[in-house]
């Protein structure tokens, strides 16, 4: 895990201080909301519905127990209690008072955090694979490299300025848990005779406009890797629309130029680049990936998870475990889906046991996934019983891992001033209804995303079934789409025609399942069923009232 260096530190302790004073003034009425607005976008300040929201940066998902902690405090004294992790990885305390919000960025401060750059019209938070490091069919840990372009993007000169925000993911594995292909630029680490470099996409992106990112760079030596990306930003600062909000996005200037053309200006720029102080040696790399070694693990092939007569302990096991690269040692994913509470959110009180157990058991270290829940990454088997134990406690063991209750949703009307729509209590009853485990597992692998508008701050476009919440003369109604994948053959949902209302929707969610275990073959997911017999399909069983 990386630690912060003294010039890391003065940075952030600079910012703090300077914020203090831009609240103050803002307080006080010598700034105006106009212009305190982009300074505290610039802090992770929003100004929500009801209040005022901080997001705070857990850079590539990585936290400390420590770190948990003192979130958890924070909560307490300066919030209701709780955080909401999101699907950038960071976390957002909804309810602080924006005098408050300075002491909040000291307090922070203290364990190496901060809220830079989780807002504006800049580089945002690069998010990765939550299993990086730790699994089997990895190339290389994505990781530092998430680091070195934390480094190089924060406080950019050229780049804090943006036509709009964006946004980095990289992945080190075929199967893509960091959603590359709905990125502004993704990254995937490749090999290629002998050697280690980087596949580069572009332009991918939800929203108003859904696009799946394009290749235009099969393989990028690892030296190059910041050049590279200094030429794509500075095509789009050069290019990118500034008369527009919702034609400001790099994919839509992708999609305007056309992938070739996008491509051969970038190249051009990157000649310019070449071999000068953005060339990263050897002796840097090294330095960055020396923070990410595996702490000292013991392989033990004959550590074996217990065999604990409880279906609880058992459907956990099965569904919320996977397998470490180290033999003798587990993966422990933490679902933030129990039907009662809103996806994604923790308690002050579940953020501490969880901190507890993370430093007892999985080596100090905790993480958090783009679907809004979190992670264990070294757990010795035999102590996997205790883990859950522990969890179970806390309401921190429902075993839904990839299963149609594990939903990824925005906050909805209930916080969000852009919202049209709730998204929260739809979450909550497609949770309630689907909540047996046996039916859950029946049903097999199934994503649903929930956006509570169509910014698509829930990633209803690569749901296999997508909820878009919509204003309808005044009136709630939802909107379906179908086959959605942020995968690495990531695919945009198609929608499946007119809008629900939100008593119609379980009905209709009914009818997409029944039409799916009708024409299931074998082993295949719902995914794997959608691209084989076509949206028209599931239409006329969910439109059919005879």
């Amino acid at each position: 895990m990386y630690k912060y260096s003294e010039k890391d530190k003065k940075i952030v302790l600079h910012r703090t201080k300077q914020f203090a004073n831009q609240v103050k003034r803002r307080i006080e009425g010598s700034l105006t909301e106009e212009e305190f607005k982009p300074l505290r976008l610039m802090n992770g300040l929003y100004l929500q519905l009801h209040a005022y929201m901080l997001r705070v940066a857990i850079p590539y998902g990585e936290l400390s127990s420590n770190q948990l902690i003192q979130l958890a405090k924070i909560s307490d004294k300066y919030d209701k209690g709780y955080g909401h992790f999101t699907t950038r990885q960071n976390i957002q305390f909804n309810w602080p008072k924006l005098l408050d919000v300075p002491k909040i960025l000291l307090e922070l401060a203290k364990v190496e955090m901060h809220a830079i750059q989780t807002s504006g019209n800049c580089i945002r938070n690069t998010s990765t694979d939550h299993f990086a490091g730790i699994i089997k069919d990895e190339v290389e840990d994505p990781r530092p490299w998430c680091e070195i372009i934390r480094q190089w993007s924060t406080f950019h000169p050229e780049f804090s300025f943006l036509p709009r925000k964006f946004k980095i993911a990289v992945t080190g594995c075929s199967n893509d848990r960091a959603a590359i292909m709905v990125h502004d630029i993704g990254i995937k680490l490749v090999k290629e005779q002998n050697h280690v470099g980087f596949k580069i996409f572009v332009g991918g992106g939800q929203g108003r406009s859904p696009f799946i990112a394009k290749e235009i760079r099969s393989f990028l030596p690892k030296k190059d890797l910041l050049n590279y990306l200094e030429a794509i930003l500075t095509t789009y600062n050069e290019l990118g629309r500034r008369d527009n909000i919702y034609k400001a996005r790099i994919k839509i200037l992708v999609n305007e130029l056309g992938k070739e053309k996008f491509t051969k200006i970038v190249e051009n720029n990157f000649k310019k680049f070449e071999n000068k102080k953005l060339e990263l040696s050897r002796k840097q790399v090294k330095e960055i990936f020396s923070y990410f070694e595996l702490p000292e693990l013991q392989s033990n092939k004959n550590c074996n998870i217990p065999k604990i007569e409880d279906k609880h302990f058992k459907n956990w096991v099965a569904q919320n475990v996977f397998e470490h690269k180290i033999n003798g040692y587990s993966i422990v994913m933490i679902s933030l889906k129990h039907p009662k509470r809103p996806p994604g959110d923790m308690d002050s009180d579940q953020m501490r046991t969880v901190a507890k157990i993370a430093k007892k058991y999985s080596c100090d270290e905790i993480r958090v996934t783009h679907e809004q829940n979190l992670v264990l990454p070294h757990v010795k088997n035999s102590l996997l019983g205790e883990v859950w134990e522990t969890l179970s406690k806390k309401k921190l063991a429902t075993p839904n891992i990839g299963l149609i209750s594990d939903i990824i949703c925005c906050p909805g009307m209930d916080y969000c001033a852009l919202a049209t729509a709730r998204s929260i209590p739809i979450s909550q009853k497609i949770s309630e209804h689907f909540n047996d485990y046996t039916n859950q597992k029946k049903i097999g692998e199934l994503k649903i995303k929930i956006s509570g508008c169509i910014n698509a701050c829930g990633h209803h476009h690569v749901g296999n079934i997508g909820i878009l919440g919509l204003d309808k003369r005044g009136k709630e109604s939802y909107q379906i789409t179908l086959g959605g994948s942020s995968k690495i053959d990531a695919s945009i949902g198609k929608i499946v025609g007119p809008s629900f209302s939100e008593a119609e929707l379980m009905s209709a969610l009914e009818k997409i399942i029944e039409t799916y275990e009708k024409n299931k073959i074998s082993n295949e997911n719902f995914l794997d069923v959608f691209r084989r017999i076509g949206l028209d399909k599931f239409k006329e069983n969910l439109y059919d009232n005879s």
